[in-house]
């Protein structure tokens, strides 16, 4: 049960993540959580940082497509400010919306990851699914909905256990 719980890699951001790095796991597309893993929950406007990245992604061949639970119009607006398909209110961590955002991208099963910051939702939607996972600290975990910030000393309990000599592992750390 917990090898669903277990990600095929871990990062600090998204900008970790290079064309070279997902060569080394054979992997071609992303499919991309929005909220504390592109941006903090409460913004609207994305950093330049994230910007040139999902620009450099693009560049490199790379298939990009976001997939949230957020609703339709505030991913849309999102989608638009980075010029990138979506697939809103996915239900995670059912894996329905990683299937739709699959088939709807024509990306290959085998060679895509799912990028998130949750483990009950975006972790679990990529393994059910059955795709590489790659689990990267949020980005103010702080300014998250109530409801996401009580899963989180549960998906850290999960994590622990098999990863305790892993201190650098971004899910251990004490500071948030």
């Amino acid at each position: 049960m917990f090898q669903y719980f277990n990600p095929n890699l871990y990062v600090d951001s998204v900008l970790d993540l290079t064309p070279k790095r997902l060569q080394q796991y054979a992997l071609k597309s992303l499919l991309l959580d929005v909220d504390c893993t592109l941006k903090n929950y409460r913004s609207a406007d994305i950093s330049q940082e994230i910007s040139s990245w999902i620009e450099m992604m693009k560049d490199n061949g790379i298939g990009l497509c976001l997939l949230s639970n957020g609703r339709h119009e505030r991913i849309r607006c999102f989608a638009e400010q980075v010029q990138l398909p979506f697939v809103a209110l996915a239900m995670k961590p059912l894996p329905f919306g990683c299937r739709t955002a699959i088939q709807t991208m024509n990306f290959d099963k085998k060679s895509t990851a799912i990028v998130g910051d949750q483990v009950f939702a975006d972790l679990l939607a990529g393994k059910l699914a059955g795709l590489f996972t790659i689990l990267v600290a949020p980005i103010l975990p702080e300014e998250e909905p109530w409801f996401t910030r009580i899963k989180r000393p549960l998906e850290r309990m999960v994590l622990y256990p098999k990863h305790i000599r892993c201190r650098e592992c971004p899910y251990l750390r004490d500071t948030w």
